[in-house]
C-alpha cells in the first residue's frame, strides 16, 4: 500500500484510468462486432438499407477506434489493424453482392 500522499494520489489516478481505457476497450470492441454483424447480413441480403447500415457501422468504429488511439487507450498499429480487417471485411460482404446485382 502506498505510504505517502503522492503515491496515493497515483494510485487512484492509475485506477481512474484503467476504468476509462476499459471503458473505451469495451466501446471499440462492441463496434467491430456490430460492423461484422451487419456486413454479415448484407452478404445475406443485399439491399440499400442494409448497405447503409454497414456504412454507418463502419463509420461509427473507425471513428471510435481513431479517438482511443489518439487517447492512448490503443496503440496507433493496433488501431490500424482493426480498421484494416473492417475494410477487408466491408470489401469482402459488398463486392460479391454488387457483382450479383
Amino acid at each position: 500500500m502506498a505510504n505517502n500522499k503522492s503515491a496515493k494520489k497515483r494510485i487512484e489516478i492509475a485506477e481512474r484510468n484503467r476504468l476509462q481505457n476499459r471503458s473505451y476497450k469495451s466501446a471499440v470492441r462492441t463496434l467491430i462486432k456490430r460492423c461484422f454483424t451487419a456486413c454479415s447480413a448484407y452478404a445475406q441480403k443485399p439491399g440499400d438499407e442494409a448497405k447503409t447500415a454497414v456504412q454507418a457501422s463502419v463509420s461509427a468504429a473507425f471513428s471510435k477506434i481513431d479517438k482511443a488511439v489518439k487517447r492512448g487507450v490503443l496503440h496507433r498499429n493496433t488501431g490500424a489493424h482493426q480498421k484494416s480487417r473492417l475494410s477487408a471485411a466491408v470489401r469482402k460482404a459488398i463486392e460479391p453482392a454488387a457483382a450479383q446485382s
